[in-house]
C-alpha cells in the first residue's frame, strides 16, 4: 500500500507545476507491457506525404448509357470507392472524395505535401525544358529503312492484285460451268434419246 501512495503522490515544482518522472513512467510501461494488458504504444505513426495520383479516372466511359440497377447499394449505380468501401452517385461528388482527408487517410497518406527546395525546382524546369526542345527538334528519318518500307508496300499491293484477279478467274469459271450444267438440264428428253440414236451424246 506504501508503494502505490508513493507512485500516486504528485510532485510540483515552485510554481505548483506537474513534475512527471519520466523514468518511473517508462518501467511501469514495460511492467504494463510485459504483463499483457492491452497498452497501446503512444508513439504517433508517421504517415506518407500527399503524393499524385498515378492511375488515371474513369469518369466518362459510362457517359450517355443506361443501365439497370437492382438496389441501391449495388457497385454499379454510381461511382464505387473500394478503398473506402462507398457508392458515389455522381462524378463531383467522386472527385471530392478521393481528393479528402478520409479517403487519404485509408489510403495511408496525410494531407501534407513534400516540401521541396529549389534545387528540385530547378531541376524539374529543366526536364520540362529539355521535353520541349526534343519535341520541337525535327525527326530524322531514315532513307533507306523508308525505300525499303515503300518497296515491301508495292510487294503486298502486287500480291494482292495477282490475288484478287485469279479469285476473279475462279468466281468467272465457275459461273460458266454452272450455266452449262443448267442448260444441259433444260434440254428435252427427245432430243437426248435422238441424239443417242444418231450416235451423239447429246447436243451442245
Amino acid at each position: 500500500m506504501a508503494d502505490d501512495k508513493e507512485e500516486t503522490e504528485v510532485k510540483t515544482d515552485a510554481l505548483g507545476r506537474r513534475i512527471f518522472d519520466k523514468e518511473a513512467i517508462a518501467k511501469k510501461m514495460q511492467q504494463r507491457k510485459a504483463q499483457g494488458d492491452g497498452l497501446v504504444s503512444t508513439v504517433p505513426i508517421r504517415k506518407e506525404d500527399l503524393k499524385r495520383r498515378e492511375d488515371e479516372v474513369d469518369l466518362d466511359s459510362n457517359l450517355g448509357k443506361s443501365r439497370l440497377v437492382a438496389n441501391q447499394h449495388d457497385k454499379a449505380s454510381g461511382f464505387y470507392c473500394k478503398v473506402c468501401d462507398v457508392i458515389l452517385r455522381d462524378s463531383m461528388n467522386y472527385l471530392d472524395h478521393i481528393n479528402g482527408k478520409k479517403h487519404q487517410r485509408a489510403m495511408g497518406m496525410s494531407m501534407r505535401v513534400e516540401r521541396v527546395g529549389v534545387d528540385r525546382v530547378k531541376e524539374k524546369l529543366a526536364a520540362k525544358k529539355r521535353l520541349k526542345e526534343q519535341m520541337k527538334a525535327p525527326k530524322e528519318y531514315d532513307l533507306d529503312a523508308r525505300i525499303a518500307a515503300l518497296q515491301e508496300e508495292e510487294e503486298e499491293e502486287k500480291r494482292a492484285k495477282r490475288q484478287r484477279k485469279v479469285e476473279k478467274k475462279k468466281k468467272k469459271k465457275e459461273e460458266e460451268m454452272k450455266e452449262k450444267a443448267e442448260k444441259q438440264e433444260e434440254l428435252p428428253q427427245g432430243d437426248d434419246e435422238m441424239a443417242k440414236m444418231m450416235g451423239f451424246s447429246g447436243f451442245k
